[in-house]
């Protein structure tokens, strides 16, 4: 199937040549032609799935045909954060460059008075985050009365940042008669039952990345300890030629200080957290993309659904809360058929925290002695939970290849090289 086979017209087919977008992804496939035919649709899909251009798309084709009005818009789409909102914005500024529909962006850290000066010159597509959005209907300077139709992206990042009850705030001013546009990356019972209250009839769509892309992932866990923890970090940084790396922290704190020390080295970083002003935030993300920057450390919430190509590696300074946000750090690398890393770091306090939250999730208890095979030295066994490996097979399929290494002491002033026969990661380190 290639574009011009999904109905959208010749000016949005220019702009996807220009861009370089060859054929539709699965998603495009599958959503373009039913939200073209008025249909509401329920999207379970991944970043890097295409996920945004299936709605942006078929967004521009159905409004090109109409005519902006000031502070009223004719589509809404709503996103989790400042960082999705722009890279959804920046999306339809590429694709919409031959038909010239007003856009305008509501995020939190830019002035009020220039986003209302945009709102009153007219404005055909909204996309906004849901507190800046409110904070400009309170103020009466935009009027969502008039939309045809709705976009809810990252439902399931919306619903851990808690911005649901704002998103049903939103949409108890809506017109009832509308198209509403819904993507998780998970369908928990949770999102579904939230997507009944939005959705009438809608088409189900569920697109699976890790189906082509696990087999390209080595994903490697790595035992550690509190005080080592951030000069294991620099010497994983060290292991393979790094072209373009996430390094994700579940506190803001750690952001920094990782940060901090990791520019002692002279490593090449940016980072990206809730806490910095939008100037700097934007201006990191920039330096990522641009490459001017090799490493971007962040938090799960200010990186989630950013889509950034070439990302080799990918780093879990810390164990994810959960199996689903694994899966969502290592799917970032491994793309388009390219070859990518994972490591994570562990310690005590993270593997009893992972236990206890996939543990009803494990199918057992046993234990797994994975050797660490050297031609020179000898090394211990390294003991994990049989049931967590089991997990994290069940999230992120059977072709990933799973390597667990205990880093403890081994003794004073000597250099140990630990591998694991298989898996092609080569970890050395040395124990003072």
């Amino acid at each position: 199937m290639k574009f011009k086979d999904l109905g959208l017209c010749k000016e949005i087919l220019l702009s996807i040549n220009n861009i370089g977008y060859k054929e539709p992804t699965e998603i495009q496939k599958k959503a373009i032609p039913n939200i073209l035919m008025g249909r509401d649709i329920l999207g379970c899909a991944q970043t890097g799935t295409g996920k945004t251009g299936s709605f942006i798309m078929p967004l521009i084709e159905i409004l090109n045909s109409g005519k902006s009005k000031s502070r009223m818009p004719r589509s809404l789409v709503l996103a989790p954060t400042r960082e999705l909102a722009m890279q959804v914005s920046e999306e339809f500024n590429k694709i919409n460059k031959y038909l010239k529909l007003q856009m305008v962006l509501l995020i939190g850290g830019t002035s009020f008075a220039e986003q209302e000066n945009k709102l009153a010159k007219g404005v055909d597509v909204l996309i906004a985050t849901p507190g800046r959005l409110l904070d400009h209907i309170e103020r009466g300077k935009v009027i969502i009365k008039d939309v045809k139709l709705l976009v809810i992206d990252e439902a399931d990042r919306m619903l851990d940042m808690g911005f649901i009850p704002d998103v049903i705030k939103i949409n108890k001013l809506l017109p009832k008669i509308r198209q509403t546009l819904f993507f998780s990356a998970t369908l928990s019972n949770e999102i579904r039952n939230i997507g009944k209250d939005l959705l009438i009839n809608p088409k189900e769509i569920s697109i699976n990345p890790y189906s082509s892309t696990s087999k390209n992932i080595d994903s490697t866990f790595i035992k550690t300890s509190s005080n080592n923890k951030m000069n294991d970090l620099k010497k994983l940084l060290c292991i393979d030629p790094i072209k373009s790396a996430v390094i994700f922290c579940n506190r803001k704190a750690d952001i920094e200080k990782v940060s901090k020390f990791l520019k002692k080295y002279n490593f090449n970083t940016v980072s990206l957290h809730g806490d910095m002003e939008q100037n700097l935030r934007i201006k990191s993300l920039e330096m990522f993309k641009d490459k001017s920057a090799k490493m971007l450390i962040a938090s799960d919430v200010a990186a989630r659904g950013i889509d950034i190509d070439g990302l080799s590696h990918v780093f879990n300074y810390d164990v994810p809360n959960n199996p689903e946000d694994y899966v969502h750090r290592i799917g970032r690398t491994g793309r388009a058929g390219k070859q990518g890393k994972a490591y994570t770091l562990f310690d005590d306090n993270d593997n009893k925290a992972i236990t206890l939250k996939v543990g009803e999730l494990s199918k057992g208890t046993t234990t797994t002695h994975l050797e660490m095979l050297s031609a020179d030295s000898k090394f211990e066994s390294c003991t994990v939970s049989g049931g967590l490996e089991n997990v994290l097979r069940n999230y992120t399929g059977e072709n990933v290849k799973i390597a667990f290494f205990d880093l403890s002491p081994y003794g004073g002033g000597v250099s140990l090289l630990l591998s694991c026969a298989g898996f092609g990661c080569v970890f050395q380190r040395e124990v003072v």
